[in-house]
């Protein structure tokens, strides 16, 4: 199983069933902020929803298509960031994330998105990483220009969040580029 400390903070674990309950409460405690920005809030929302979540992710990880993590700041399950795909032929991978509101502003994000990005060029021989965040979504592009990504333009209509379409901003960091 999957599992990387990061610092004497946070730590990344791939998805497990057993995380299911405190994924049904993060997403119950923070439904309105994470719908703001994500789909999947009103379609996931209790305990078998996230167990169900879990399978899936898990599947895709056996078939190399992606990787889970659950997100743990001072040992208590926070949020979670994945490579949402990973494409073996392009060799690239596509980062997503949350984080539930009150852990926010710490860090948490940034290290564990940092953590993700060595991972994929050093250990899954990745040789490009792309974000998509909501251009109204000031937080999360903030994480990708911490990271020094660069923004590499905006998708209009993008998608369909919370009863209203948004753009995305889509940020790369080039492993060859990397300084």
């Amino acid at each position: 199983m999957f599992y990387r400390e990061i610092d004497s903070e946070v730590k990344l674990a791939l998805v497990h069933k057993s995380f299911a309950p405190r994924y049904a409460q993060l997403a119950k405690e923070n439904f309105e902020y994470l719908e703001e920005w994500l789909a999947w809030p009103p379609h996931c929302k209790s305990k078998l929803d996230f167990e169900e979540f879990v399978q899936h992710s898990l599947h895709d990880y056996a078939d190399g298509k992606s990787m889970v993590c659950a997100v743990f700041y001072q040992n208590e399950l926070v949020g979670n960031a994945s490579f949402n795909t990973i494409n073996h032929d392009l060799k690239k991978v596509e980062i997503g994330y949350w984080l539930a509101k009150p852990f926010q502003g710490k860090g948490v994000m940034t290290r564990v998105c940092g953590a993700l990005i060595e991972i994929a060029f050093s250990e899954f021989d990745m040789q490009k990483i792309q974000i998509s965040a909501a251009v109204e979504n000031k937080p999360s592009r903030s994480v990708c220009e911490r990271l020094g990504m660069t923004l590499e333009g905006v998708i209009t209509n993008e998608e369909y969040l919370g009863g209203r379409i948004v753009d995305h901003a889509i940020y790369g960091l080039h492993k060859d580029k990397i300084k």
